[in-house]
């Protein structure tokens, strides 16, 4: 029985080198590929924030928000959809890299290797995950300047909804992008798709305030769950639609659907998306 139980840990313990130095191998590339890349870096940063300034001045306070019966500055109100935005443009153009690593042969070698798709899935995602959430708790640096100052707890709370916002979206960018070949079509389905979607996340104008259809295709919205906790997080004085509980807890079945979803696409039988 001891000689058994001994090949059960053994073989477990392989197992899991397998799968945890392969995907800290693939996220480490991911990490340093994406900052050795400075002019990206700004970009993914200074477009949001340009948007969020130039939008935000536009409107100013001739928005209302709802719900509170007092008009908010559009600044502040549009600050946590452009912290969404931050996230969902690093999330899903970072896995713009599986496409490249195709073309160069890199991917191709690593599905051949002697590893566990899983491994693939799970580091090029949280290789993904780690720079989106990097880049939007950086956004959190430009919150004094719209008058939100939040505590330790407060902060884990916005720190764990932009990590699973993240997670959810990278997950997303690695399944569209792992069948395609091509930059282009990559690009075309996030301005069909995505973008749509960041737009009917209470980003822009609130849920309360939305046309019957839009109100129905924005509580279907995952992203919305995201927008709607962080706006309760810097904002507690604010009336949102759903409660933190039932937002967070959406968000996790977001992230876990997307990354079986992810999970799903590597290990389909066929041959083209490793060509």
């Amino acid at each position: 029985m001891s000689s058994v139980a001994a090949q059960s840990t053994v073989v477990s313990s392989v197992t899991a080198d397998e799968l945890i130095l392969p995907a800290f191998t693939l996220w480490w590339r991911e990490v340093v590929r994406f900052y050795r890349q400075r002019a990206r870096v700004v970009g993914v940063i200074a477009s949001p924030v340009l948007f969020w300034l130039v939008i935000g001045s536009g409107f100013g306070t001739s928005f209302r928000s709802g719900g509170s019966g007092e008009n908010q500055h559009y600044l502040d109100y549009f600050y946590p959809g452009a912290l969404i935005m931050i996230v969902l443009f690093t999330s899903i153009f970072t896995m713009m890299s599986v496409i490249e690593d195709r073309k160069e042969g890199f991917l191709l070698s690593v599905v051949v290797a002697p590893v566990s798709r899983s491994s693939i899935v799970l580091g090029k995602v949280l290789g993904g995950t780690t720079l989106s959430t990097i880049q939007g708790l950086i956004f959190l640096l430009f919150a004094p300047l719209v008058g939100v100052h939040i505590g330790l707890g407060s902060f884990l709370l916005v720190a764990l909804t932009v990590f699973l916002v993240s997670f959810a979206l990278t997950a997303l960018g690695f399944a569209i992008a792992w069948p395609m070949d091509s930059n282009q079509t990559f690009h075309a389905i996030i301005n069909l798709f995505l973008i749509p979607m960041w737009m009917l996340s209470g980003a822009l104008f609130p849920l309360s305030g939305a046309s019957g259809w839009l109100r129905v295709v924005m509580r279907i919205n995952p992203l919305t769950y995201g927008v709607e906790a962080l706006r309760g997080l810097l904002y507690p004085a604010s009336q949102g639609e759903f409660s933190l509980v039932a937002s967070m807890a959406t968000l996790v079945l977001f992230s876990l659907f997307m990354f079986g979803l992810a999970f799903l696409m590597v290990n389909r039988r066929s041959t083209r998306a490793a060509a």
